[in-house]
């Protein structure tokens, strides 16, 4: 039984791969330019001006920011276009009524965002060096991060998708709330140039803890608890999982 779990994995896996590449102009391409534009107009041009945050250059202070937001829209509109494209299709029908397990299809379509998001993630790092000193102040943190924050927005683009009943329910919510939050989620800026109003609001904001943690395992600076909001990470990367391991065992959204 472990072996068709695992033959199932792989083949789903292969398969979410395979289609990354094939498109690598629209899935790896875009966001590696309009990183490389940030890093150009925020870190030459404007943040010359600006000086230095925490004792850091502009340039070094918004990287791990940089970096967390690619991997955060990258690894939601991998899995969210995918599961979605499979429902439209009425391929995923063909997966429930196979012999693989819920888990198995869920590990299957999420292993292909983390793939988008990691390997964005890594481009963006290497650009990075040609604009700043890479620093790392706990590089386990970074990888741990980085993999959960994959993790958890795959988790919540399949959960999307799984509701999504036309191809435009898939572009509300990166159009209407993971755009605006991870703007506003402390990627080029500290929140404690932000008024006490506005300071405390970021707080409802639960990017500004992602780009934080991250920011901390670079550059050893953090406007938030991070032992606190790690666990946290944790805590919603299981809720998440829950809920769409749970989605897809009941077929909600796709049995009719």
């Amino acid at each position: 039984m472990f072996a068709l779990q695992w033959v199932g994995f792989i083949t789903l896996m292969r398969k979410e791969t395979i289609r990354i590449f094939r498109i690598w102009s629209q899935t790896l391409l875009p966001s590696v330019i309009t990183t490389t534009l940030y890093f150009l107009i925020f870190g030459g041009f404007i943040g010359s001006r600006i000086g230095k945050v925490h004792d850091h250059t502009y340039i070094e202070f918004i990287v791990p920011g940089l970096i967390m937001m690619s991997v955060i829209t990258n690894s939601y509109a991998n899995v969210v276009s995918s599961v979605f494209g499979a429902k439209f299709q009425k391929n995923i029908e063909e997966l429930l009524v196979s012999p693989l397990s819920a888990t198995t299809i869920l590990l299957g379509y999420l292993s292909g965002g983390l793939l988008r998001g990691l390997l964005i993630g890594l481009f963006v790092t290497l650009i990075s060096l040609i604009f700043a000193p890479m620093q790392f102040h706990h590089i386990g943190l970074i990888i741990s991060t980085v993999f959960l924050t994959s993790l958890l927005f795959s988790l919540a683009g399949f959960i999307n998708a799984m509701f999504a009943k036309k191809f435009d329910d898939i572009s509300i919510v990166p159009t209407f709330f993971l755009t605006p939050l991870t703007y506003l989620g402390g990627v080029f800026y500290s929140i404690q140039y932000l008024s006490p109003f506005w300071r405390h609001l970021s707080f409802l904001n639960p990017v500004l803890y992602l780009v934080n943690i991250f920011r901390y395992g670079f550059l050893g600076i953090s406007d938030i608890n991070v032992p606190l909001a790690f666990s946290s990470l944790i805590l919603l990367v299981f809720v998440l999982w829950t809920i769409a391991w749970t989605l897809l065992k009941k077929g909600i959204g796709i049995r009719q």
